[in-house]
């Protein structure tokens, strides 16, 4: 009889563990490297031209998002979530050596790891100051 119990229990143990969800592991290596950045998301493909506003550029290259920003601490820059595929957009993302915008339309603030707030200042005023492309790291 113990046996049976020994045996039923050892069953139940295996049953429970196997069900039990596996742990996952995420390695991050190096950022994407994107013209005009990369969504703050996973799997952090390719932003379109106009999604990251001008502040979200120093010197010309993206200062990153997700586990690679390197932003200021308390950063929140101007993005057009109408460029956002969890928004339905699923239009072309661009090709390097697209020319800067000038016309940027933020509608929402963001920080570096994607969380919505407010940013100190409007995105109206927000104008290319120049080439803008991503990088994998900022200067």
């Amino acid at each position: 009889m113990k046996t049976l119990i020994f045996a039923a229990m050892s069953a139940m143990l295996f049953v429970g563990t196997a069900a039990a969800p596996a742990q996952i592991s995420v390695g991050i290596g190096i950022a994407p490297a994107c013209p005009y950045g990369y969504y703050d998301y996973a799997p952090y493909n390719c932003s379109p031209y106009g999604y990251y506003g001008p502040d979200w550029f120093n010197g010309g290259l993206f200062i990153g998002a997700g586990p690679w920003y390197h932003g200021r601490s308390g950063f929140y820059g101007h993005v057009d979530n109408r460029y956002d595929p969890r928004n339905g957009y699923n239009g072309p993302t661009p090709a390097r050596g697209a020319r800067p915008f000038n016309h940027f339309q933020g509608n929402e603030a963001r920080d570096g790891r994607g969380n919505v707030g407010q940013a100190n200042h409007d995105a109206g005023r927000e104008h290319s100051a120049g080439v803008q492309r991503g990088s994998s790291h900022p200067r």
